[in-house]
C-alpha cells in the first residue's frame, strides 16, 4: 500500500515538473516580434501567436479561413527552454495578399518555408539566400519576375517548388549548384530559354517537373544523367523532341510523363530498363512504329497513355502487366482485332480514333455488361462515317435526319427561351464517368466520347467529370459543365448535309473572381471542328474577361458532309493543374448548339419522305418553270417574278424597274458578255445592287438554258452558289436577276488584261479553291436535288467583294438520280474541261464535275488558262503540261510566277496533287468532292502516289483539244471561222455534241 502511494506521488510530481518546465519554454522575443512583422508583410490582418506553446491562434485576412492550415515549429537549443527558435513556417490556403517577407532573415534557425495557396505577389527576396533553408514552397501564388540567381547559394536546399506562379525569363544556371536538391517544381510559369546545362549536377534529384512553360530547344540529353529521378514531368514545356534515345538510363523512374512536344517523328523510346514504372505517359509526342512488347510485361504499370501519336501494329494477345488499370491508345493507327487480353474487369481502356478490324456484336469487345470502361468510338476502319461512331453495330441507316443539335453539358434536359422561342437542350448529366466513356443518345442521334484520368487526385472511381455551381448570378444553362482530362468529343450523326453555325457555351466554374488563390487558375485547351484545329490555347477567362460569366463562342460556315458532325476539345498540357486543388485542368463545356444556316431547328423523316420531299421540291421548281413559260407566252400578266426571301427585295419586278435599275441597259453598266447574252449591273430603288442577264427570245438555245437555270438555281441555296433574285419574261425579253458580285469572274481575276487582272495571293487562291469544292460537294451530295453542273470553269465562278467564290451559270446543269451510275446524255460544255468519258461517249456523272474542278484547280495554282497554254509542241494544254511535269517530278514549277516565293509550299503541293487526282482519266479513281474538301482542309490524307497516265488515257483526255487545234488551223487556211456554242457563258472553245438527249 505504501509503495502504491509512493509511486503515485512520484508520477504527480513528475507531471507538475514537466508542466512547469513547458510553461517556462518560450520563443525568444526577437523572433516573436519578427513573426508579427513577417505575417503583416504577407498581408495578414489578423495575428495572434502564443509564444509559450509556439502555436498560431489567429492569422489571415478574416478571423476564420475555412480549409486553411498553419504550423509554426519551434525547437530549443540543447534542451535550453529559454533558447527556442522557429525552424518551420507553414501558412497554407490563407490567400494572403502581400509579398514574400525579406524579414525571414530575422529567423536565423529557419529551415522550411511553406507558403502555398496564397495571393502573394512580387518575387523571391534575395535575402533568403542568407538562410540555411532545406525547404521552399510558394506553390500557387502570383509571384513574378525572374527567379533570383541567389537561390543557388542555399546549398542546404533539398526541396524547391515555384509551381503555378508567373515567373518569367530564363532559369538561372546558378541553381545547378544545389547539389542536395531532391525536388524541383517549375511547372505552370512563363519560363523561357534552354534548361541550364548545370542541371546535370542534380545527382540527388528524384522529382523534376517543368510542364506548362515556354522553354526553347530540344529535350536535353543531360537529363539522362539524373540517375536518381523517380518522377519526370514535361507536359507542354515548350521543349521539342525527340525524347533522348538513352532515356532508359533513368532506370529508377516510377512516373514518366511527357506530352505535347513538337519536333521530328521518333520511334518509341527505350523503356526496357524502367521496370518499376507506374505511370507512363507519352502523349502527342510524334511517336511512330509499334508499342514495344516489353511495355506489356511491366508488373508495376498502372497507366499507359500513348494517345495521339502515329503508332501502328496490333495489340498483343497476352498481357502480363497485372496492375494495368488505365490504357489510353486513342488517336493512333493501330490495327487488327481487339484482343481479350485488354478486356479486364475494373480497367479503363480507350481505343477511339484507330483502325482496328470491325468487331461484330458477338465478339468479346462488344459484349454488354462488362465491368470495365471501354471506348470504341471511331476505333474501326473500313466503315462509313455512321458505322465508325456506332461500334459493334452490324448495319445502320438513319431513319430520321435533323438540322440542329442542342446539348446541356453536365446538366439535365432544360428548356431555354431564345428570341421568343423555346428550345429543348438535351442533358448528359446522367452520364457518369468519362475516363474511357462512350455514350450514345439513340433517340436523338448524338453522343459523346470522353477520355483520360485526372492524375494525382487519388480517385480511381472516375466520377469527377461533371462540375456545377449553384449561383443566382449565372444562367441555369451555365451552372453545370462537363470536363475532361484529355479529350472530349460531342458528335451528331443523321444530320442533314449543309452549312451550320456552331455556338459553344462556356463558363469557368472552378475558378473564382476575387482576391484569393482560387482566382489564380489558368485553363487552356484546343477546339477542333470536323477534325480541324480551329482554336488553340483557348482561354475562357481571357475571352470573357472574368469567371462564372457566360461566354458563347460562335463558329460559322461549318460544312457537314456524310451527315456527321464532330466537335472535339483537347487538353494540350497548358494551364495550371493544382488550383484551387489538385487535378483541376482540361476542357470545360457548358452547352453546345448547332443550327442550320438555312433551316429552323427540326427533325425530319428521311427514308419514308426523302422521295416525297424531292418530289415536292421538284414540283415547286416545275411550277416555277411553268409560270415562267406562261408569262413568256403571254397567258399571265407580263411582269417579272422574284424569289420569296426576306433578305431580297419584296414584290415583283417590271421591265420598267429593270430598265430604271440599269439606266435602260446603258453600255456603261455592262459588266460581261456570255453565250446567253450581255450582263448589266443595276441598282434598285431600295439600294439593292443586282446583276441582270439579258437574252432575246429568238435564241432557241438560250431559251432552254434560261428555263433550266431558273428550275435549278431557284431550288438551291449555299454560300458558294450565286443567288438568283428573280427572272423576267416580257415580250421578247428574257432576263435573270442575280445578286451582284463585286469582283466579276475568276477568269477575269486570273487571266484578265491590264487593270482587269487581280493580284491573288496564295491564301486567297487556296480559299477560292476550297469554296468551289464546297459548292460542288453541296450540289453532288448535300442538296435535296442532286445536280451535275456540267460547265465548271473560271468564267462560271464569280467573286464577291471578299473574293469568296460563287458558282454560277446553271444553264447546262442536269439532275442526277442516286441509283444511276451515270446519265447518257447529249454532250454540252467546254472542251478542255470535259471529262473524257463524257466528251467521247456522253456518260455523265458527278465525276465529270470533279474532272472540271481539277482543271480549274490547276488554273488557280498556275494562273494560266488550260486551253490557251501550250508550252511546247508536245503539250496541247495546261493539264497535258502538268502530267508531263508530274512524271518528271517538277510539279512545283507549275506555280504562278507572280506568287514568287510567297506561298505555302505544302498547301501548293497538296492542291496540285489533288488536281491531278481529280483529272484522272478513269472516273472511278477520281475522289468525290466531299473528299476533295477534306483533303484541301487537311482533314483527310492525300495518297502518296498519283496514278500515272498512260499514252492511251492521255489520248482520251486530249484528243478533242488536238482535233480542235487542227480544225482551227484548217479554218484559218481556208479563211472561215466559227464555233457552235452550247454554254451560256463565254469561252474560247465550246461546242454542241450531236448525241440526242435521252
Amino acid at each position: 500500500m505504501f509503495a502504491y502511494k509512493l509511486s503515485t506521488f512520484f508520477v504527480i510530481a513528475l507531471g507538475c515538473f514537466m508542466l512547469h518546465r513547458f510553461a517556462e519554454s518560450r520563443l525568444v522575443q526577437e523572433e516573436v516580434d519578427a513573426l508579427e512583422d513577417i505575417v503583416k508583410t504577407m498581408g495578414s490582418t489578423y495575428w495572434k501567436f502564443n509564444a509559450d506553446s509556439c502555436e498560431v491562434e489567429a492569422v489571415g485576412v478574416t478571423p476564420v479561413t475555412a480549409g486553411a492550415e498553419n504550423h509554426i515549429e519551434c525547437r530549443c537549443n540543447n534542451g535550453n527552454i529559454s533558447d527556442c527558435h522557429v525552424v518551420n513556417i507553414r501558412l497554407k490556403g490563407y490567400s494572403l495578399p502581400g509579398v514574400l517577407p525579406p524579414q525571414l532573415v530575422k529567423l536565423p534557425y529557419l529551415q522550411a518555408i511553406d507558403l502555398p495557396y496564397n495571393y502573394l505577389n512580387g518575387t523571391i527576396p534575395r535575402e533568403w539566400a542568407l538562410l540555411r533553408l532545406t525547404f521552399i514552397s510558394v506553390l500557387a501564388n502570383r509571384l513574378s519576375g525572374e527567379i533570383p540567381k541567389e537561390l543557388g547559394n542555399i546549398s542546404t536546399l533539398t526541396y524547391l517548388s515555384l509551381e503555378a506562379n508567373q515567373f518569367s525569363g530564363v532559369v538561372p544556371h546558378e541553381l545547378g549548384k544545389l547539389i542536395h536538391l531532391q525536388t524541383l517544381k517549375l511547372s505552370s510559369n512563363q519560363l523561357t530559354g534552354n534548361l541550364p546545362s548545370s542541371f546535370q549536377g542534380f545527382v540527388n534529384l528524384t522529382d523534376l517537373r517543368i510542364s506548362d512553360n515556354n522553354f526553347n530547344g530540344s529535350i536535353p540529353n543531360f537529363l539522362t544523367n539524373l540517375k536518381n529521378l523517380s518522377r519526370l514531368e514535361m507536359h507542354a514545356s515548350g521543349l521539342e523532341g525527340p525524347i533522348p534515345s538513352n532515356i532508359s538510363l533513368l532506370n529508377n523512374l516510377l512516373h514518366l510523363r511527357i506530352s505535347d512536344i513538337k519536333g521530328p517523328s521518333q520511334p518509341f523510346p527505350d523503356v526496357s530498363s524502367m521496370t518499376g514504372l507506374i505511370r507512363l505517359v507519352l502523349r502527342n509526342c510524334n511517336i511512330t512504329g509499334e508499342i514495344p512488347s516489353v511495355v506489356w510485361t511491366m508488373q508495376n504499370m498502372e497507366m499507359l497513355d500513348v494517345s495521339f501519336n502515329k503508332l501502328v501494329g496490333k495489340l498483343p494477345t497476352t498481357i502480363t502487366a497485372k496492375r494495368l488499370r488505365f490504357l489510353f491508345l486513342l488517336g493512333n493507327s493501330l490495327v487488327g482485332d481487339v484482343p481479350s487480353s485488354i478486356l479486364r474487369e475494373g480497367t479503363s481502356v480507350d481505343l477511339s480514333y484507330n483502325n482496328f478490324t470491325f468487331q461484330g456484336p458477338a465478339q468479346p469487345a462488344c459484349r454488354e455488361n462488362m465491368n470495365m470502361n471501354l471506348n470504341l468510338f471511331r476505333s474501326f476502319s473500313g466503315l462509313n462515317s455512321s458505322r465508325r461512331i456506332l461500334p459493334c453495330t452490324e448495319t445502320f441507316s438513319c431513319p430520321l435526319y435533323s438540322n440542329c443539335l442542342l446539348v446541356n453539358s453536365g446538366g439535365n434536359d432544360i428548356t431555354i427561351k431564345e428570341n421568343s422561342t423555346n428550345f429543348l437542350y438535351f442533358g448528359d448529366g446522367g452520364v457518369e464517368g468519362g475516363v474511357a466513356k462512350y455514350y450514345i443518345n439513340g433517340n436523338n442521334y448524338w453522343g459523346l466520347s470522353s477520355s483520360g484520368d485526372f492524375m494525382d487526385d487519388n480517385d480511381y472511381q472516375n466520377t469527377r467529370y461533371i462540375v456545377s455551381l449553384q449561383s443566382s448570378n449565372i444562367p441555369k444553362l451555365y451552372s453545370t459543365a462537363r470536363i475532361t482530362p484529355i479529350s472530349l468529343t460531342y458528335f451528331h450523326y443523321c444530320l442533314e448535309n449543309g452549312t451550320y453555325t456552331i455556338h459553344i457555351h462556356f463558363a469557368e466554374l472552378q475558378f473564382t473572381d476575387d482576391k484569393t488563390y482560387s482566382s489564380l487558375g489558368r485553363r487552356k485547351f484546343d477546339i477542333y471542328i470536323q477534325e480541324r484545329l480551329l482554336l488553340e490555347n483557348f482561354d475562357i477567362e481571357d475571352q470573357i474577361g472574368g469567371v462564372q460569366k457566360p461566354l458563347i463562342k460562335s463558329i460559322p460556315n461549318v460544312n457537314v458532309t456524310n451527315n456527321m458532325l464532330e466537335i472535339r476539345f483537347y487538353y494540350a498540357g497548358k494551364g495550371t493543374t493544382r488550383i484551387p486543388h489538385r487535378s483541376v485542368y482540361g476542357p470545360i463545356v457548358s452547352a453546345i448548339s448547332v443550327v442550320s444556316d438555312v433551316k429552323s431547328c427540326s427533325v425530319e423523316r428521311k427514308k419514308e419522305t426523302v422521295r416525297i420531299i424531292a418530289g415536292v421540291l421538284g414540283a415547286a421548281c416545275l411550277i416555277f418553270l411553268m409560270l415562267g413559260i406562261l408569262w413568256w407566252k403571254g397567258y399571265l400578266p407580263q411582269k417579272c417574278a422574284s424569289r420569296k426571301n426576306t433578305d431580297l427585295p419584296n414584290g415583283t419586278f417590271s421591265l420598267e424597274q429593270i430598265r430604271g435599275a440599269t439606266n435602260d441597259f446603258d453600255s456603261a453598266n455592262k459588266i460581261g458578255e456570255g453565250g446567253f447574252g450581255p450582263v448589266y449591273k443595276g441598282l434598285l430603288t431600295d439600294g439593292t445592287v443586282i446583276a441582270v442577264k439579258q437574252l432575246s427570245s429568238s435564241s432557241r438555245q438560250g431559251n432552254r438554258e434560261f428555263l433550266n437555270e431558273i428550275g435549278m438555281i431557284s431550288c438551291l441555296q449555299h454560300p458558294n452558289l450565286v443567288q438568283l433574285h428573280g427572272f423576267c419574261v416580257e415580250g421578247d425579253q428574257l432576263m435573270l436577276v442575280y445578286e451582284y458580285l463585286e469582283n466579276n469572274s475568276l477568269a477575269r481575276a486570273l487571266f484578265g488584261n491590264g487593270g482587269n487582272c487581280l493580284k491573288l495571293d496564295w491564301p486567297t487562291r487556296h480559299k477560292i479553291c476550297i469554296g468551289i469544292a464546297r459548292g460542288l460537294a453541296f450540289l453532288h451530295e448535300e442538296s435535296r436535288l442532286k445536280i451535275v453542273h456540267r460547265d465548271i470553269k473560271a468564267t462560271n465562278v464569280l467573286l464577291d467583294k471578299d473574293l469568296n467564290p460563287k458558282i454560277s451559270d446553271f444553264g447546262l446543269a442536269r439532275l442526277h438520280e442516286d441509283e444511276k451510275s451515270h446519265i447518257s446524255t447529249r454532250i454540252a460544255g467546254t472542251i478542255g474541261y470535259m471529262a473524257p468519258e463524257y466528251a467521247l461517249w456522253g456518260y455523265l456523272s458527278y465525276k465529270a464535275d470533279v474532272y472540271s474542278f481539277g482543271v480549274l484547280a490547276l488554273e488557280i495554282v498556275s494562273g494560266k488558262n488550260n486551253n490557251n497554254y501550250m508550252p511546247s509542241n508536245h503539250c496541247v494544254c495546261l493539264l497535258d503540261w502538268a502530267c508531263y511535269m508530274q512524271q518528271n517530278g517538277k510539279l512545283v514549277d507549275l506555280l504562278d510566277e507572280t506568287l514568287q516565293l510567297e506561298f505555302n509550299e505544302e498547301e501548293a503541293d497538296q492542291m496540285l496533287k489533288i488536281a491531278l487526282m481529280c483529272t484522272n482519266a478513269s472516273s472511278t479513281l477520281r475522289p468525290t468532292m466531299s473528299e476533295v474538301v477534306s483533303m484541301l482542309e487537311g482533314r483527310m490524307a492525300i495518297p502518296d502516289t498519283i496514278p500515272e497516265s498512260s499514252t492511251y488515257t492521255e489520248d482520251l483526255r486530249f484528243k478533242a483539244i488536238r482535233d480542235l487545234r487542227q480544225h482551227e488551223r484548217s479554218q484559218v487556211s481556208s479563211g472561215t471561222t466559227g464555233h457552235t456554242f452550247c454554254s451560256s457563258s463565254t469561252s474560247t472553245h465550246e461546242f454542241c455534241g450531236i448525241n440526242p438527249e435521252s
